[in-house]
């Protein structure tokens, strides 16, 4: 009878929880079937991406970003602390054994006799405790801190595929600037031997005043670009160095812009992005981590179960013989009668926590789909921009050949001449910025589909929990 009403006890306590509550249904997610206007293909991205620019120097300032940034290192301290506490909670399951020894001399009064009594005393003492944990509190932490494992290193994977994203596209808007400095220079060029021109045709009558007014305004107007071209290629080369973990130094250039490859991307359907992308793993893992902590806390309204022994020897100088042998074994239940509602204010809170772990992953997998259409968007609409603006380069090179002509055979004014000038400039400049922000879309791509991310292995400690 007295085992049934300690079962009976137990039953009690564990009603104290109540049920468990589920994840919120606004808190699903479902991928769509298809991404906007782009066919899905079953390719994989690989996981060195950024070689198929063709850039050997894009390819090495990528790989340099990976071995130095800190960010990453950062991020693997963190990965580092996670084993660590991984560690810790396993640990909590696993019988704990310590040792014990103490002595001394010491002079009491013998209380049977009243006379002094001096003894040289010691006693050694081994002691072994273990948790039961009959109801799962433990083994429930140590799934939480293994989910936190995984998350950290999804986390670390994620910033790695920041850097080498944030890497290339520097590079890339570093290449851009160089063309756009390339296209002022060259644009400088002319119209400097269009001023010499004017003023000599001024100096000796065949054309006005305002012809050579023009022409020097139209050559101060492209000198006033190149200063802040090269001051944001300046400041391009600092940044890209601090993400190579450096100190601001000139960045070393490969092939030129106009020959970067611009490479095809596989696109995988939306539903394959959930496993791609390590931002959604390491969503996935903190609502393992929610999930795994609120059951600890249920855990909390059971009892705690714990066996102990210990066993040793003493010894003294007023005893004859041999050291005495000692020794204990017993067990201790600790269960919660009244907490004030302690346990109850506990588990509302890691509900809450595992609620807002769901909607933050909803979150992540619908901003990760949004990115790759986003993106997939971008390369479409850059590419046919940078068709039209080459179109437009082309066209408006011939109209300036005729307008120059016809100024040198005076038959047009110098102001025909300057306006085709003044649309070729910014017709080459916008290509070179459209070219720039298709090849960084593609770097965003690339990105968004998860950089041919995949989970690494259990590490060793997370495999021997597992046994």
């Amino acid at each position: 009878m007295k085992r049934f009403g300690v079962m009976a006890g137990l039953l009690l306590l564990a009603a104290c929880a109540g049920p468990k509550a589920d994840v919120p249904p606004q808190a699903a997610v479902t991928p769509p079937p298809a991404w906007r206007g782009t066919a899905a293909s079953d390719g994989v991205v690989a996981a060195g991406w950024w070689q198929a620019f063709g850039d050997p120097v894009l390819t090495r300032m990528v790989e340099t970003a990976l071995a130095d940034n800190d960010d990453i290192a950062i991020a693997a301290g963190r990965v580092a602390e996670a084993r660590a506490q991984f560690r810790l909670a396993h640990a909590q399951s696993l019988p704990s054994i310590g040792a014990v020894a103490e002595g001394g001399r010491d002079r009491e009064i013998n209380p049977g006799f009243g006379v002094p009594e001096t003894q040289n005393a010691g006693e050694g003492e081994i002691q072994i405790s273990y948790d039961l944990d009959l109801f799962g509190r433990l083994a429930d932490s140590d799934k939480a801190a293994r989910a936190v494992l995984l998350a950290s290193e999804a986390a670390r994977d994620n910033v790695r595929l920041a850097v080498a994203a944030s890497a290339a596209g520097g590079y890339i808007t570093l290449r851009g600037l160089d063309a756009r400095l390339l296209v002022l220079r060259d644009t400088l060029a002319a119209r400097g031997e269009e001023l010499r021109v004017a003023r000599r045709r001024a100096q000796v009558g065949y054309s006005s005043q305002l012809d050579l007014a023009q022409a020097e305004a139209a050559y101060h107007a492209t000198a006033q670009l190149i200063p802040a071209t090269e001051l944001a290629i300046a400041r391009q080369e600092d940044g890209l160095s601090l993400l190579l973990g450096e100190s601001p130094r000139a960045i070393a250039r490969g092939m030129d812009f106009d020959v970067l490859a611009a490479p095809a991307v596989p696109v995988a359907l939306p539903s394959s992005l959930l496993r791609r992308r390590p931002d959604i793993a390491a969503a996935e893992q903190q609502l393992a981590v929610a999930d795994h902590t609120l059951d600890a806390a249920r855990d909390a309204f059971m009892p705690d179960v714990r066996l102990a022994a210990a066993g040793g020897l003493v010894g003294s100088t007023l005893v004859s013989g041999s050291p005495l042998a000692i020794w204990s074994l017993g067990g201790s239940i600790l269960a919660p009668l009244f907490t004030a509602g302690r346990l109850e204010a506990q588990q509302d809170a890691a509900t809450a926590r595992r609620d807002q772990a769901a909607f933050a992953y909803r979150k992540t997998v619908l901003s990760a789909f949004r990115e790759v259409e986003d993106t997939l968007v971008a390369v479409q609409r850059d590419g046919e921009q940078e068709q039209a603006l080459a179109a437009q380069r082309d066209a408006l090179a011939h109209a300036l050949r005729l307008a120059a002509n016809r100024y040198r055979a005076g038959y047009s004014p110098y102001l025909d001449q300057l306006d085709a000038q003044r649309g070729l400039l910014s017709a080459r400049l916008s290509l070179v910025q459209a070219r720039t922000d298709r090849l960084n879309a593609l770097v965003l791509l690339y990105q968004s589909l998860g950089g041919g991310w995949t989970p690494e292995q259990e590490t060793q400690d997370t495999r021997q929990s597992a046994r």
